[in-house]
């Protein structure tokens, strides 16, 4: 008992109220993190100078390993293809593979934004960049906003399930997991979402014209100087030598996973160049960006490692192992509760956050239970990235709400086309769930 009267058991779900309630009411999560755990280990221990010690030994440890140097690398990698306009010329070449084709165009769009997330990792930047790109040109041909908005939030999603994504990076982090199997595990439900959502477009202009429009034809493109076929490769080659430079590297054990980030940026920042699309200026500014967004990742990084040692402190993971084994769910029993919570957490909650909670809690569970925890690394980021397309908080859903500055497209009009999407993730889910080597069989 505590000096409050308090188990440590009830200190520990105590904290899980009072981090939820710190974020709905505006804080950061990682302030919200490291506050409920300094007070935590306050009153468990009825001593802040302990507290106070523990909690600046989580944050000297959390990112001391040369792991970390993946995240500033991979992030100035996205960040420069996202500046250097590699979006609009992916999605330019999709977009001639696929306009035969009933939806096409937004095939394209899914098509592109798989493209583009095996050089970004980051499902914010493909709905930004895909938000302008995109969308205009499918609702110019008669496709509704809703649908239009609602194709670039669903494929968006691609950028953190197909390698390399920041999301597998921070769970192999927090769960201590190569990041390079990690990254391999992804392919192929990345690959698989990017087939669904494409199946799933043709069904619904097919189906449900009243909901996606009904697209004009539209004459093909005029031959560019040196032909269609030239004006497509100098368009595509770039990007799929970067890809096959750092994804090729990590799988054929050239590369660590670090080490292939920073050959990624190099190779991007030399194609931007190139292309005479960055200059001095725009590489200062991708610079300043780059660090900032990293110093919030470490500092959500370090705060998780605090709520980490907090919660052992507590007791609480123990005892929730027990009393998870002790119910007689299973595997998939398991699987599927946690599953739902992530889900509906995802209406409230970034991504980041979500894991970060979550994942001290159940980490023990699953080791109990022997689950592969890359498998459960590939679930736990699919379950979180559905509450991207979820309201009231679907980030992407906001994001492109506020690239595309149309006061035609509403808030809920971006809800509506998205919905279908997130109702395919459901599905694959469900499939990666069913069948493990969906996750594992290039492992």
């Amino acid at each position: 008992m505590t000096a409050l009267g308090l188990t440590g058991i009830e200190v520990g779900l105590w904290s899980l109220v009072g981090i939820l309630g710190l974020i709905w009411l505006g804080m950061h999560v990682s302030i919200a993190l490291a506050l409920v755990s300094f007070i935590g280990i306050w009153i468990l221990r009825d001593n802040p100078q302990l507290a106070a010690r523990s909690l600046s030994l989580a944050a000297r440890e959390s990112i001391s390993s040369y792991l970390f140097g993946v995240v500033p690398l991979f992030v100035l990698m996205g960040l420069v293809v996202s500046r250097a306009d590699i979006g609009r010329d992916t999605f330019d070449v999709a977009n001639r593979a696929f306009q035969r084709l009933k939806g096409g165009i937004g095939m394209a769009t899914v098509g592109a934004n798989a493209v583009f997330a095996a050089i970004t990792g980051i499902s914010i930047a493909s709905a930004a960049v895909f938000a302008k790109v995109a969308v205009p040109e499918m609702v110019r041909i008669g496709y509704t906003r809703r649908f239009a908005s609602g194709v670039v939030a669903g494929s968006s999603i691609l950028g953190m399930m197909i390698p390399p994504s920041l999301l597998l990076i921070l769970y192999g982090i927090l769960a201590e997991q190569s990041v390079g199997r990690l990254f391999i595990a992804g392919i192929i439900p990345g690959l698989l979402l990017a087939v669904a959502f494409c199946l799933g477009i043709a069904l619904l202009v097919r189906l449900f014209p009243g909901f996606t429009g009904t697209a004009l034809p539209t004459p093909r493109p005029a031959l560019p100087r040196g032909g269609l076929m030239w004006d497509s490769t100098t368009k595509l080659l770039p990007i799929l030598l970067l890809i096959a430079l750092v994804l090729g590297g990590i799988y054929g054990g050239v590369f660590t996973p670090t080490e292939a980030g920073a050959i990624g940026a190099l190779g991007a920042i030399l194609i931007a160049v190139a292309k005479r699309r960055m200059g001095p200026r725009t590489l200062w500014q991708v610079t300043l960006e780059t660090g900032h967004i990293t110093a919030a990742i470490c500092f959500l990084i370090i705060a998780a490692t605090m709520y980490s040692r907090f919660l052992s402190f507590s007791g609480l993971p123990a005892h929730l192992t027990g009393w998870a084994t002790g119910q007689g769910l299973g595997l998939y029993g398991f699987i599927l509760l946690y599953c739902a919570i992530l889900i509906v957490l995802g209406t409230i909650l970034d991504s980041s956050s979500i894991m970060l909670i979550t994942l001290p809690l159940v980490l023990p569970i699953a080791q109990a239970l022997q689950i592969d925890l890359i498998w459960f690394g590939i679930i736990t980021v699919l379950a979180v990235e559905i509450g991207l397309l979820t309201p009231p908080l679907g980030l992407s859903v906001y994001v492109i709400k506020g690239a595309l500055d149309d006061r035609k497209t509403s808030l809920g009009d971006v809800f509506a086309g998205a919905a279908p999407f997130a109702l395919i993730m459901v599905l694959v889910l469900g499939l990666i769930i069913a069948f493990p080597p969906l996750a594992t069989g290039l492992l």
